[in-house]
């Protein structure tokens, strides 16, 4: 709950800026890597499922037009 001997205005935002940025947990650079390796990994799966599907259903479609 609010303390009575909290500041207001600029200098208790500021305050409650500082406090909350101390709480903040920054990630080591191992797991930025880590994370990092993960998306364009997961990207490059993706866009190939993509790629895939796309062929698949331009070949159909030729097909169905070229009837």
């Amino acid at each position: 709950m609010a303390d009575n001997k909290e500041k207001t205005g600029v200098a208790g935002w500021w305050s409650g800026v500082k406090s909350e940025f101390d709480k903040i947990i920054w990630p080591t650079q191992d797991t930025i890597t880590r994370q990092s390796v993960a998306v364009i990994l997961s990207s490059v799966v993706i866009a190939l499922i993509i790629v895939f599907f796309d062929m698949i259903i331009t070949r159909g479609v030729d097909l169905i037009v070229n009837l």
